[in-house]
């Protein structure tokens, strides 16, 4: 029979070396992991529903979809692994072994920078579609912006492999019990990864979207002085910049809800501080809960989003014609 020392460790039979369990409450734990492992299927159905949408109608195989595409991508992984891995955290007991727990690290390392990265392009898409809309379509062409997303996934691959080298080659370096998962990183390794995954692009991100603001503002200005001489043909010049600004409305806006999810995460590192575990909690899920955000607000602002959720939802994605469907 388990004495109550026992009870309280993540292996019991390993009574000298086993780590304790951080949560002893039966029942705010399971109401937490209720509410957790919700948000965790919400966010895989969510963006499963923006990838199928974006990969299967020719008609939103557009430039800036292809960003969108590869944010889900992300969002999903984040829902699908990132999510339950943390859950399983909370407990302070990790029953996965020591390759699994070096994998959910680099897995958080990487989405997070590939995230990052696309949000960067996502910016870039919107400056040159709003600064300079005459170039736009030689710019920013199909091709393009898939070799950009290859090589904003390779490089995220590649430098948080580097990074994360030491702590892969022997992920139980750092716990200081049998079933404890953690990540140390030295200082200058962190100070460097905070340079180039947060502030550094981050920077980038609002300078850009700045410049689509101001630009923005005196073209809807220019456009209002200007109404009453537009002609038969310039209402269609006029409604798509009424398009792309709009576009770049919405995009902006989960730029904004991006930024404000990550500055927590990251804020004790600039700050230098030592946060406190309740605030290590909320952090880190308000920065998992932006890839739950996203796809809600595609389909809050996105027509042709709620248009393609209803016909994944009844199946009519199965007819042969379905790719050319008219959903934009």
């Amino acid at each position: 029979m388990e004495t109550l020392e026992e009870a309280e460790l993540c292996f019991p039979h390993l009574l000298n070396i086993s780590c304790k369990r951080q949560l002893q409450h039966r029942g705010p734990t399971v109401s937490v992991y209720v509410i957790l492992s919700c948000l965790s299927l919400l966010t895989v159905t969510l963006n499963l529903l923006v990838i199928i949408s974006i990969s299967h109608f020719r008609q939103l195989h557009t430039s800036t979809n292809l960003l969108l595409l590869s944010l889900a991508v992300s969002d999903f992984l984040v829902g699908l692994l990132l999510m339950p891995g943390r859950i399983i955290l909370m407990t302070g007991c990790w029953f996965l072994g020591s390759v699994i727990c070096g994998l959910f690290f680099y897995a958080s390392f990487f989405l997070t920078s590939a995230s990052v990265g696309t949000m960067v392009l996502i910016s870039v898409d919107r400056y040159v579609a709003i600064c300079d809309p005459l170039s736009y379509s030689t710019k920013v062409t199909h091709q393009r912006v898939k070799i950009s997303v290859s090589v904003c996934w390779a490089c995220s691959l590649f430098y948080n492999g580097v990074i994360l080298h030491v702590f892969l080659k022997n992920p139980d370096a750092n716990n200081s019990c049998y079933g404890e998962c953690l990540v140390v990183i030295d200082v200058i390794t962190g100070a460097v990864d905070i340079a180039v995954t947060f502030v550094g692009p981050i920077a980038v991100i609002v300078v850009l979207y700045l410049k689509v603001f101001v630009v923005a503002v005196s073209q809807a200005r220019a456009m209002r002085s200007h109404i009453t001489a537009v002609t038969v043909q310039g209402l269609g010049t006029v409604t798509a910049k009424k398009s792309v600004r709009k576009a770049a409305r919405i995009l902006g806006i989960v730029v904004v809800v991006f930024v404000i999810c990550f500055c927590p995460y990251f804020y004790p590192a600039l700050a230098d501080t030592s946060p406190g575990i309740a605030f290590k909690f909320f952090a880190v899920w308000l920065l998992y809960g932006n890839s739950c955000i996203n796809p809600i607000i595609y389909a809050s602002f996105y027509p042709w989003f709620r248009r393609s959720i209803k016909l994944i939802v009844t199946l009519q994605i199965l007819r042969p014609d379905s790719r050319d469907t008219h959903i934009m």
